[in-house]
């Protein structure tokens, strides 16, 4: 079994299956810079599978302002052979029937190279039954997700009996690296974690109907303007360690523990599902779905999730921690490339000469009530390229929790053209010149769809010992990168509106507060 770094790609994943889950996977790796092979034997895969694509991409575009890495290629394949050819990771979302998924999963695993990892997306089999046929057990695993794949994190991960410790390790840096978040089901159990839970809560909503105690649609109210907003930040236990208040759980159980003997749920208990029960789920689901069409709930359903993910994201907690996560990852990648031949790290260069650094998406939050971008969205989105540019040359976060930092003193930005919402931006940047305190930094703001120029930015920064407050010498690190990177641009011309604003010369020796 390959070994891997907690957060390293996949370089080809193979998908089988290309329905809701399968689609999904494609649209979740894919956007992370993975190159999918899938197979299905349906005439339509390939729709789906499209499908599934654009709506990742509006849902991401929509969630953060990050642009994703370069996206993976997606080709559907005509075998299980050729899915799973070189692949690192082995992805089965066939059907959930279980004669199917052990025959499939003995033919890709047999194919597959030998450090391939095989994983299945069951929701509930146990996946000791699924590996009886599985050339190499070791590397099987359970990879159960939930749907929309490119946008809900969680993937459960639970070995069979002859599962390896070392795959679910491998397993969960693959998915931890194309931003999810792993959860280790610790005994093999019917149903893993989450679904049995869904499953208890499934089956009390069914009764409610059943009974005529509730509508689908309270049912539904009685989740999404309640419960519900509280789960997606709290969970279970701490909503409830919550409700005891400072005493926390041991007075919630000692209040409300005794009403666990009331009969107030049916338990294990099954509604039948005779026709006049089914014609009724049916009736109240289809009117409460209204005249909108299926394409129309998943994008309504994605619009209201990357909303409560943006507000998780700004608090920095729950599925939101994992979104922000992905975007350090996403700068990363955009910071990252080619090595010039002095083996110093720095950025692919653009096709002329500059540094590309900065990718963004213009947010509908970011438009004004003219209907385009505001003043201050331009500079914060060169501001991310100024950042970028700093952890290229060694002067990022660690840098500055040594007392060292760069400070911006000046700032000259150009507006030239309108940006919209949904707009992809890029940034190039020119260092123009430095010296051992300051650089001088030009970034040009691009709009890849049609080549047009949206804005200049020019900037002067200062190193600074913060510990003193004052203006110092960067650290020779820095500046060996620094050096290195004006001689790699030397030879382009100067930017016909550099210069104009920034004077640096007076900044020598200034204090900085």
């Amino acid at each position: 079994m390959s070994t891997a770094e907690p957060e390293s790609l996949p370089r080809r994943v193979g998908l089988l299956g290309a329905g809701v889950i399968g689609g999904g996977w494609a649209a979740r790796f894919a956007l992370a810079g993975v190159e999918v092979r899938l197979f299905d034997p349906a005439p339509d895969a390939a729709d789906g599978v499209h499908a599934a694509l654009a709506r990742a991409r509006r849902a991401w575009d929509r969630l953060s302002p990050v642009a994703a890495p370069h996206e993976g290629a997606v080709t559907i394949v005509e075998s299980v052979a050729d899915a799973v050819a070189d692949a690192d990771l082995v992805q089965e979302s066939a059907p959930e029937r279980e004669a199917l998924k052990v025959g499939l999963l003995a033919e890709a695993s047999a194919a597959a190279p030998a450090h391939a990892i095989i994983a299945t997306s069951t929701s509930g089999l146990l996946p000791s039954r699924l590996a009886a046929d599985v050339h190499g057990p070791e590397r099987f695993v359970v990879g159960h997700p939930f749907n929309p794949v490119y946008l809900l994190p969680l993937v459960e991960l639970c070995g069979g009996e002859r599962t390896s410790a070392e795959t679910i390790a491998q397993a969960a840096a693959f998915y931890r690296a194309v931003g999810m978040r792993p959860l280790v089901v610790r005994h093999e159990i019917d149903g893993f974690i989450a679904d049995r839970l869904l499953e208890a809560l499934w089956r009390e909503a069914l009764w409610l109907v059943a009974d005529d105690i509730a509508t689908v649609e309270e049912v539904d109210d009685a989740i999404r303007f309640g419960a519900g907003l509280r789960w997606s930040a709290m969970g279970t236990f701490l909503t409830y360690r919550l409700a005891g208040g400072d005493a926390g759980m041991r007075h919630f159980m000692a209040q409300f523990g005794p009403t666990l003997q009331l009969p107030w749920t049916h338990l294990t208990d099954v509604p039948t599902l005779d026709d006049e029960l089914l014609a009724r789920l049916v009736r109240q689901s289809d009117a409460q779905a209204g005249e909108m069409t299926v394409a129309e709930l998943e994008e309504l359903r994605d619009d209201c999730l990357v909303a409560v993910l943006d507000g998780l994201r700004r608090e920095g907690y729950g599925a939101g921690e994992v979104v922000a996560e992905t975007e350090r990852r996403w700068r990363a990648a955009a910071a990252d490339g080619a090595a010039p031949s002095d083996g110093t790290p720095r950025a692919a260069l653009a096709a002329d000469g500059q540094l590309r650094l900065h990718d963004a998406v213009v947010q509908p939050g970011w438009i004004d009530y003219n209907g385009h971008m505001t003043e201050f969205r331009y500079l914060q989105v060169v501001a991310d390229a100024t950042d970028a540019f700093l952890s290229l040359i060694g002067a990022g976060p660690e840098y500055a929790a040594g007392g060292h930092s760069f400070f911006t003193v000046e700032t000259h930005l150009r507006h030239l053209a309108e940006a919209h919402a949904g707009d992809r931006l890029a940034v190039t940047t020119r260092l123009l010149g430095h010296d051992e305190r300051r650089f001088h930094l030009f970034h040009e703001l691009h709009r890849p769809a049609d080549g047009a120029m949206m804005a200049t930015s020019e900037h002067m920064l200062v190193h600074v010992d913060t510990n003193t407050g004052r203006a110092a010498p960067a650290t020779e690190a820095v500046l060996d990168v620094l050096a290195r990177l004006a001689a790699d641009q030397r030879e382009l011309p100067i930017p016909e509106a550099a210069g104009r604003r920034i004077d640096g010369d007076r900044l020598r020796g200034a204090e900085c507060r």
